[in-house]
């Protein structure tokens, strides 16, 4: 064989291998359901949905604690869905909440507490929090919190454009995202089921993306019927932690629905 052959056998297979693009990975979605721990039928209903949803119980509340262990034992991920003071007067004051008016000494304090009520915690989400999120001393304060306990990340719930929360877990050195989507700004089935095929875009096109939905009667008949079908769709629903794993951050402007659930959920 002559030497300018062997080179050729040699050569062109890796250049034909090399020119094979790599299989792109799946669309990935990771569904948080938020404001459990106080209705206890509704909370089991929604930890029985299929798949690795993310649960975010409220600290302090009647249902929190059983709901926390139900989701742990069921294989679910529990994360603590920490009130922040909201930009509307009229809402209620959630237990254990963080507020504008508390030093630094008390906001570790009721972070404490907040993380004691609930176990099995991974990860914090925040509750509400138009006014609070905007405030970059508090919201350092609470990074530095989250960043003293190992391995728990952060995710904003992103009720107002002007949050700077993500900037300051980021400068903390704490893990974060922010969500793409609320599933339900509305309980209306129609808008349900519209916010799910905006999920399904967006993943498409950025690859991953956060939604945040709630245990309301339309949003889980909903997913009860739609997530056993998103793999047939070519969209991988995976845990919220597995997205936190990424080296950069997912998570989008996140603009979209920000009013309608300011007014939901305040």
């Amino acid at each position: 064989m002559t030497r300018a052959r062997y080179w050729t056998l040699l050569v062109f297979p890796a250049l034909l291998f090399a020119a094979v693009p790599a299989v792109a990975e799946r669309p990935r979605v990771a569904i948080i359901i938020d404001d459990l721990g106080y209705q206890l039928k509704a909370g089991r209903r929604a930890i029985a949905l299929p798949g690795p949803i993310a649960f975010a119980i409220l600290p302090g509340t009647p249902r929190g604690d059983a709901l926390a262990r139900k989701a742990h034992e069921s294989g679910k991920e529990v994360l603590l869905h920490l009130p922040l003071q909201a930009n509307t007067r009229h809402s209620g004051q959630e237990p254990d909440g963080i507020n504008l008016d508390m030093s630094r000494e008390v906001v570790s304090a009721t972070f404490a507490r907040a993380l004691q009520s609930v176990p099995y915690v991974i990860g914090v989400n925040s509750h509400r929090g138009s006014l609070l999120t905007r405030h970059p001393g508090h919201m350092q304060w609470l990074m530095e919190e989250i960043r003293a306990r190992d391995e728990l990340f952060f995710i904003d719930s992103y009720t107002t454009h002007e949050s700077v929360a993500l900037q300051m877990a980021h400068e903390s050195g704490v893990n974060a995202v922010r969500r793409d989507v609320f599933l339900d700004p509305d309980r209306s089935s129609d808008t349900v089921a519209q916010e799910f095929e905006r999920m399904i875009r967006l993943a498409r096109k950025r690859g991953s993306v956060v939604a945040i939905g709630h245990p309301y009667p339309a949003t889980l008949e909903f997913l009860e019927k739609e997530l056993p079908r998103l793999e047939e769709r070519g969209i991988e629903l995976v845990a919220i932690s597995e997205l936190m794993k990424d080296d950069e951050p997912v998570g989008g402007s996140g603009a979209y629905g920000v009013a309608a659930h300011q007014e939901l959920a305040e």
